[in-house]
Protein backbone atom coordinates (compact mmCIF):
# COMPACT_ATOMS: atom_id res chain seq x y z
CA UNK A 1 0.00 0.00 0.00
CA UNK A 2 1.41 3.69 -0.78
CA UNK A 3 2.28 5.60 1.71
CA UNK A 4 -0.62 8.09 2.87
CA UNK A 5 0.12 11.79 2.64
CA UNK A 6 -1.80 15.03 4.21
CA UNK A 7 -3.05 15.72 0.72
CA UNK A 8 -5.14 11.99 0.05
CA UNK A 9 -8.79 12.11 0.17
CA UNK A 10 -9.92 10.85 4.18
CA UNK A 11 -13.43 10.55 4.48
CA UNK A 12 -14.89 9.84 7.72
CA UNK A 13 -18.40 8.54 8.74
CA UNK A 14 -20.31 8.95 11.76
CA UNK A 15 -17.75 12.48 11.46
CA UNK A 16 -20.12 14.16 13.86
CA UNK A 17 -19.93 11.99 16.95
CA UNK A 18 -17.76 12.28 19.70
CA UNK A 19 -14.68 10.43 17.99
CA UNK A 20 -15.39 12.46 14.65
CA UNK A 21 -15.43 16.07 16.24
CA UNK A 22 -12.31 15.52 17.79
CA UNK A 23 -10.37 13.59 14.88
CA UNK A 24 -11.59 16.04 12.65
CA UNK A 25 -9.76 18.51 14.75
CA UNK A 26 -6.73 16.20 15.33
CA UNK A 27 -6.10 15.81 11.83
CA UNK A 28 -6.13 19.66 10.63
CA UNK A 29 -3.59 20.22 13.27
CA UNK A 30 -1.65 17.87 11.71
CA UNK A 31 -1.88 18.98 8.51
CA UNK A 32 -4.69 17.15 6.66
CA UNK A 33 -5.96 19.10 3.99
CA UNK A 34 -8.19 16.93 1.98
CA UNK A 35 -10.89 15.49 4.59
CA UNK A 36 -14.79 14.58 4.10
CA UNK A 37 -17.15 14.26 7.21
CA UNK A 38 -20.33 12.35 6.91
CA UNK A 39 -23.23 11.98 8.75
CA UNK A 40 -27.09 12.42 9.45
CA UNK A 41 -26.61 14.42 11.80
CA UNK A 42 -27.73 17.99 10.64
CA UNK A 43 -27.16 20.09 13.54
CA UNK A 44 -23.80 17.94 14.99
CA UNK A 45 -22.55 18.23 11.43
CA UNK A 46 -23.35 21.88 11.50
CA UNK A 47 -20.73 22.07 14.25
CA UNK A 48 -17.94 20.65 12.86
CA UNK A 49 -18.11 22.72 9.69
CA UNK A 50 -18.16 25.67 12.36
CA UNK A 51 -14.96 24.16 13.95
CA UNK A 52 -13.43 23.13 10.91
CA UNK A 53 -13.62 25.44 7.62
CA UNK A 54 -12.31 23.55 4.61
CA UNK A 55 -13.72 20.32 5.65
CA UNK A 56 -16.21 19.22 3.40
CA UNK A 57 -19.11 17.90 4.81
CA UNK A 58 -21.88 15.20 3.56
CA UNK A 59 -25.07 14.95 5.70
CA UNK A 60 -26.52 11.51 4.76
CA UNK A 61 -27.74 8.91 6.37
CA UNK A 62 -25.60 6.13 5.66
CA UNK A 63 -27.63 3.13 6.23
CA UNK A 64 -28.97 3.61 3.21
CA UNK A 65 -27.45 3.72 -0.42
CA UNK A 66 -27.07 7.18 -1.96
CA UNK A 67 -25.29 9.83 -3.83
CA UNK A 68 -22.77 10.01 -0.51
CA UNK A 69 -21.03 6.57 -1.73
CA UNK A 70 -19.12 8.60 -5.21
CA UNK A 71 -17.89 10.16 -2.96
CA UNK A 72 -15.51 7.66 -2.02
CA UNK A 73 -13.77 7.90 -5.54
CA UNK A 74 -9.95 8.24 -5.31
CA UNK A 75 -9.88 7.67 -1.23
CA UNK A 76 -6.87 6.96 0.27
CA UNK A 77 -8.11 6.02 3.74
CA UNK A 78 -11.60 5.70 5.16
CA UNK A 79 -12.05 5.84 9.25
CA UNK A 80 -15.36 3.99 9.98
CA UNK A 81 -16.76 5.74 13.34
CA UNK A 82 -20.50 5.79 12.91
CA UNK A 83 -22.16 3.88 15.90
CA UNK A 84 -25.39 3.03 17.81
CA UNK A 85 -23.95 3.01 21.47
CA UNK A 86 -27.54 3.71 23.79
CA UNK A 87 -31.22 3.68 22.49
CA UNK A 88 -34.07 1.51 23.30
CA UNK A 89 -34.89 -0.34 19.93
CA UNK A 90 -32.88 -3.08 18.58
CA UNK A 91 -33.45 -2.00 15.30
CA UNK A 92 -31.53 1.63 15.32
CA UNK A 93 -28.43 -0.99 16.47
CA UNK A 94 -28.27 -2.89 13.53
CA UNK A 95 -28.93 -0.57 11.49
CA UNK A 96 -26.12 1.69 12.33
CA UNK A 97 -23.86 -0.64 13.30
CA UNK A 98 -23.97 -3.22 10.63
CA UNK A 99 -26.34 -2.23 7.61
CA UNK A 100 -24.64 1.18 7.86
CA UNK A 101 -21.29 -0.50 7.69
CA UNK A 102 -22.62 -2.61 4.60
CA UNK A 103 -23.27 0.28 2.48
CA UNK A 104 -20.09 2.20 3.51
CA UNK A 105 -17.82 -1.19 2.60
CA UNK A 106 -19.97 -1.62 -0.51
CA UNK A 107 -18.99 1.53 -1.62
CA UNK A 108 -15.31 0.94 -0.45
CA UNK A 109 -15.39 -1.97 -3.36
CA UNK A 110 -16.73 0.19 -5.73
CA UNK A 111 -14.00 2.45 -5.60
CA UNK A 112 -10.93 0.36 -4.84
CA UNK A 113 -10.50 2.30 -1.22
CA UNK A 114 -7.25 0.83 -0.50
CA UNK A 115 -7.67 0.65 3.91
CA UNK A 116 -9.90 1.13 6.65
CA UNK A 117 -9.55 1.95 10.30
CA UNK A 118 -12.46 0.95 11.76
CA UNK A 119 -13.45 2.19 15.40
CA UNK A 120 -15.13 -0.63 17.53
CA UNK A 121 -15.61 -1.43 21.39
CA UNK A 122 -13.81 -3.40 24.32
CA UNK A 123 -17.50 -4.74 24.73
CA UNK A 124 -16.73 -7.63 22.43
CA UNK A 125 -15.03 -8.90 25.51
CA UNK A 126 -17.71 -7.88 27.55
CA UNK A 127 -19.38 -10.10 30.41
CA UNK A 128 -22.51 -8.17 29.40
CA UNK A 129 -24.68 -9.73 26.56
CA UNK A 130 -27.00 -7.24 24.57
CA UNK A 131 -28.22 -5.91 21.80
CA UNK A 132 -25.18 -3.42 21.68
CA UNK A 133 -22.40 -6.28 22.15
CA UNK A 134 -24.12 -8.23 19.39
CA UNK A 135 -24.51 -5.55 16.64
CA UNK A 136 -20.62 -4.26 17.67
CA UNK A 137 -19.78 -8.08 17.12
CA UNK A 138 -21.65 -8.17 13.77
CA UNK A 139 -20.28 -4.66 12.78
CA UNK A 140 -16.32 -5.87 12.76
CA UNK A 141 -17.44 -9.23 11.36
CA UNK A 142 -18.16 -6.93 8.31
CA UNK A 143 -14.78 -5.73 8.34
CA UNK A 144 -13.01 -8.72 8.34
CA UNK A 145 -14.78 -10.70 5.60
CA UNK A 146 -15.04 -7.52 3.53
CA UNK A 147 -11.19 -8.30 1.92
CA UNK A 148 -9.89 -4.90 2.32
CA UNK A 149 -6.80 -3.95 4.46
CA UNK A 150 -8.01 -2.61 7.94
CA UNK A 151 -7.34 -2.23 11.85
CA UNK A 152 -10.12 -2.24 13.60
CA UNK A 153 -9.50 -0.48 17.13
CA UNK A 154 -11.18 -1.11 20.18
CA UNK A 155 -11.40 1.40 22.58
CA UNK A 156 -12.66 1.75 26.32
CA UNK A 157 -15.34 4.03 27.88
CA UNK A 158 -14.36 7.40 26.18
CA UNK A 159 -14.68 10.91 27.16
CA UNK A 160 -13.58 14.09 25.93
CA UNK A 161 -14.68 17.66 24.24
CA UNK A 162 -18.20 17.63 22.64
CA UNK A 163 -19.38 14.42 24.44
CA UNK A 164 -23.20 14.06 24.47
CA UNK A 165 -23.26 10.62 26.69
CA UNK A 166 -20.75 9.59 28.92
CA UNK A 167 -19.27 11.63 31.48
CA UNK A 168 -20.02 15.03 29.48
CA UNK A 169 -23.82 14.49 29.84
CA UNK A 170 -22.97 13.50 33.74
CA UNK A 171 -21.15 16.76 34.17
CA UNK A 172 -24.35 18.41 33.00
CA UNK A 173 -26.50 17.21 34.67
CA UNK A 174 -24.45 17.45 38.11
CA UNK A 175 -24.31 21.23 37.24
CA UNK A 176 -27.88 21.50 37.26
CA UNK A 177 -29.01 19.48 39.86
CA UNK A 178 -28.33 19.66 44.18
CA UNK A 179 -28.45 16.10 44.07
CA UNK A 180 -26.55 13.69 42.17
CA UNK A 181 -27.76 9.90 42.27
CA UNK A 182 -24.98 7.41 42.00
CA UNK A 183 -26.22 3.65 41.98
CA UNK A 184 -24.45 1.66 44.82
CA UNK A 185 -21.51 2.41 46.34
CA UNK A 186 -20.63 3.72 43.06
CA UNK A 187 -17.63 1.27 42.98
CA UNK A 188 -17.51 0.07 39.86
CA UNK A 189 -13.69 -0.07 38.32
CA UNK A 190 -13.73 2.04 34.73
CA UNK A 191 -10.77 2.37 32.41
CA UNK A 192 -11.39 5.94 30.99
CA UNK A 193 -9.76 6.49 27.73
CA UNK A 194 -9.17 10.17 26.76
CA UNK A 195 -10.37 10.88 22.69
CA UNK A 196 -7.37 12.67 22.10
CA UNK A 197 -5.58 9.58 22.95
CA UNK A 198 -7.74 7.77 21.11
CA UNK A 199 -7.14 10.37 18.05
CA UNK A 200 -4.05 9.83 18.10
CA UNK A 201 -3.85 5.63 17.40
CA UNK A 202 -6.02 6.29 14.47
CA UNK A 203 -4.13 8.67 12.80
CA UNK A 204 -1.08 6.43 13.61
CA UNK A 205 -3.19 3.40 11.90
CA UNK A 206 -4.26 5.55 8.80
CA UNK A 207 -0.45 6.63 8.31
CA UNK A 208 1.70 3.00 9.05
CA UNK A 209 -1.51 1.20 7.81
CA UNK A 210 -1.01 -2.17 9.78
CA UNK A 211 -2.64 -4.97 7.96
CA UNK A 212 -5.76 -6.55 9.04
CA UNK A 213 -4.68 -6.09 12.73
CA UNK A 214 -7.46 -5.73 15.78
CA UNK A 215 -6.38 -3.53 19.59
CA UNK A 216 -7.85 -3.31 22.33
CA UNK A 217 -7.30 0.57 23.36
CA UNK A 218 -7.52 1.21 27.07
CA UNK A 219 -7.37 3.72 29.35
CA UNK A 220 -3.93 3.35 31.38
CA UNK A 221 -5.05 4.52 34.93
CA UNK A 222 -7.99 2.34 36.82
CA UNK A 223 -10.65 4.66 38.84
CA UNK A 224 -13.96 3.59 40.33
CA UNK A 225 -16.76 5.62 38.96
CA UNK A 226 -17.38 7.34 41.97
CA UNK A 227 -14.28 8.58 41.87
CA UNK A 228 -14.38 10.11 38.37
CA UNK A 229 -18.00 11.98 39.39
CA UNK A 230 -15.62 13.62 42.12
CA UNK A 231 -12.87 14.69 39.60
CA UNK A 232 -15.70 16.49 37.51
CA UNK A 233 -17.11 18.68 41.02
CA UNK A 234 -14.19 19.11 41.38
CA UNK A 235 -12.72 20.67 38.56
CA UNK A 236 -16.18 22.17 37.81
CA UNK A 237 -16.36 23.67 41.23
CA UNK A 238 -19.97 21.96 41.83
CA UNK A 239 -21.12 21.75 45.45
CA UNK A 240 -23.89 19.18 44.23
CA UNK A 241 -24.21 16.70 47.02
CA UNK A 242 -23.29 12.80 45.57
CA UNK A 243 -26.06 10.32 47.17
CA UNK A 244 -26.24 7.08 46.57
CA UNK A 245 -28.95 5.34 45.61
CA UNK A 246 -29.60 1.18 46.40
CA UNK A 247 -28.83 -0.56 43.16
CA UNK A 248 -32.10 -2.09 42.17
CA UNK A 249 -34.43 1.48 43.22
CA UNK A 250 -31.73 2.82 40.66
CA UNK A 251 -32.71 0.35 37.81
CA UNK A 252 -36.52 0.52 38.95
CA UNK A 253 -36.34 4.95 38.66
CA UNK A 254 -34.40 4.05 34.86
CA UNK A 255 -36.79 2.01 33.61
CA UNK A 256 -39.70 4.42 34.61
CA UNK A 257 -37.11 7.16 32.81
CA UNK A 258 -37.47 5.49 29.49
CA UNK A 259 -41.28 5.86 29.77
CA UNK A 260 -41.33 8.92 29.31
CA UNK A 261 -37.74 9.91 27.45
CA UNK A 262 -37.53 7.61 24.51
CA UNK A 263 -33.64 8.64 23.80
CA UNK A 264 -32.74 8.58 27.10
CA UNK A 265 -28.72 9.25 28.00
CA UNK A 266 -28.57 6.26 30.19
CA UNK A 267 -30.58 3.25 30.30
CA UNK A 268 -31.09 0.41 32.56
CA UNK A 269 -29.04 -2.06 29.65
CA UNK A 270 -25.98 0.52 30.73
CA UNK A 271 -26.65 0.40 34.29
CA UNK A 272 -26.03 -3.49 34.11
CA UNK A 273 -22.95 -3.12 31.74
CA UNK A 274 -21.27 -0.35 34.18
CA UNK A 275 -21.74 -2.78 37.32
CA UNK A 276 -21.37 -6.65 35.64
CA UNK A 277 -17.33 -6.05 36.47
CA UNK A 278 -15.45 -6.04 33.39
CA UNK A 279 -11.69 -5.45 33.33
CA UNK A 280 -10.18 -5.01 29.48
CA UNK A 281 -6.18 -5.61 29.31
CA UNK A 282 -5.44 -3.08 26.64
CA UNK A 283 -2.50 -2.80 23.56
CA UNK A 284 0.96 -1.02 25.04
CA UNK A 285 -0.02 2.28 22.97
CA UNK A 286 3.97 3.30 23.95
CA UNK A 287 5.37 -0.19 22.25
CA UNK A 288 2.71 -0.42 19.16
CA UNK A 289 2.20 3.19 18.20
CA UNK A 290 4.89 5.07 19.93
CA UNK A 291 2.10 6.88 21.92
CA UNK A 292 2.10 8.05 25.73
CA UNK A 293 -1.55 8.07 27.19
CA UNK A 294 -2.66 11.82 28.77
CA UNK A 295 -2.44 11.29 32.86
CA UNK A 296 -6.20 10.96 33.82
CA UNK A 297 -6.61 13.82 35.70
CA UNK A 298 -4.53 15.97 33.02
CA UNK A 299 -7.39 14.55 30.38
CA UNK A 300 -9.92 15.38 32.85
CA UNK A 301 -8.96 18.93 33.63
CA UNK A 302 -8.21 19.53 29.84
CA UNK A 303 -12.17 18.25 28.89
CA UNK A 304 -14.07 20.08 31.30
CA UNK A 305 -12.57 23.13 31.93
CA UNK A 306 -10.91 24.11 28.32
CA UNK A 307 -12.22 27.78 26.98
CA UNK A 308 -12.63 26.49 23.63
CA UNK A 309 -14.26 23.20 23.33
CA UNK A 310 -15.55 22.73 27.25
CA UNK A 311 -19.25 24.41 26.72
CA UNK A 312 -19.89 22.79 23.00
CA UNK A 313 -22.32 20.45 23.21
CA UNK A 314 -23.69 18.48 20.30
CA UNK A 315 -26.54 16.38 20.49
CA UNK A 316 -27.59 12.83 21.46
Amino acid sequence: MAQLSKQDKVIITGAAGLVGQNLTIVLREQGYTNLVAMDKHANNLKILQGLNPGVKALCADLAEAGDWQAEFEQAACVVILQAQITGLRDEDFMRNNVTANEQILAACHRYHVPYIVQASSTVLHSKADDIYVRSKTAQERTVVESGIPYAILRPSIMFGWFDPKHFGWLSRFMARVPVFPIPGDGKYLRQPLYNRDFCAVIQYCMEQQPANKSYDIVGAEDIDYIDIIRSIKRIKKLNTWILCIPYRLFDVLLRLYAMVDKNPPFTATQLHALTVGDYFAGADTEQEFGITLTPLQQAFEETFADERYASIVIER
